[in-house]
């Protein structure tokens, strides 16, 4: 099936094999990049290491609980969907406050899961570029094409799949060519707010953005770091 969820990857973290298993396929199934473990720590670790798009998080793990899953994901701004058997009120209550994006109580349906997934990734932050009713803008002559009304980004005519928060860092960028954004700014622009170790979460996604975006050079001043200071764009809006 051929959907916009390429190259957008999904965490599940589930020690039930047979639950792992059948919640890979349906993300599979719909487009999606899985990585998949029973472990708490594991998860944690690959999350430390390059946050992915989304997480599916039993809390229920044998080694920690999940609820320190949740709280490392929160950290690093990736979206979490609680996947439990404690599926009680106050339970699912509990795991919203700690800053879980939806719950899904078991036993449940792996389709209403991955349609969970799909409503999640799709709350992104508003267009911060001025003119965003604009059905497409473009910049280098063509190489990169924006359609913000359709949240859709071409790169030398090639569609690239964004998570909401890559998509609205990028919006950042382009909404000033050439103006150099703090990690603080671009905190605020796309989450509004500011966390400790937010530096450090936007450098995470900034390079899953830049992976995304190729290895290209002709690319490479899209995103580019100024030292010491933070990020901007070199692209060039067509007239």
């Amino acid at each position: 099936m051929e959907t916009g969820y390429v190259g957008i990857t999904v965490l599940v973290v589930e020690d039930e094999v047979g639950v792992r298993d059948l919640v890979r396929r349906y993300l599979e199934r719909d487009g999606f990049r899985v990585m998949a473990t029973g472990s708490g720590a594991e998860a944690m670790a690959w999350l430390e290491d390059a946050p992915a798009d989304l997480a599916v998080v039993d809390l229920g793990l044998p080694d920690v609980p999940g609820e320190e899953v949740l709280r490392v994901a929160s950290r690093l701004m990736v979206p979490v969907v609680v996947l439990s058997s404690r599926g009680d009120v106050d339970e699912r209550i509990h795991g919203l406050e700690l800053g879980a994006a939806d719950y899904v109580p078991k036993p449940f349906s792996p389709r209403e899961l991955v349609l969970r997934v799909r409503s999640v990734l799709g709350r992104g932050a508003a267009s911060p570029i001025s003119d965003e009713q604009s059905d497409e803008i473009s910049y280098d002559e063509g190489q990169l094409v924006v359609r913000p009304l359709r949240r859709e980004l071409l790169l030398g005519r090639q569609p690239v799949a964004l998570t909401p928060t890559e998509w609205a860092l990028l919006l950042a960028l382009l909404s000033r060519p050439g103006r150099v954004y703090s990690r603080s700014e671009l905190a605020d622009r796309v989450h509004d707010f500011a966390e400790a170790g937010s530096d450090r979460t936007i450098d995470s996604h900034i390079k899953n953005l830049r992976h995304k975006l190729g290895e290209d050079p002709l690319h490479a001043h899209v995103v580019q770091t100024v030292q010491g200071f933070g990020y901007r764009t070199g692209a060039r809006r067509d007239s």
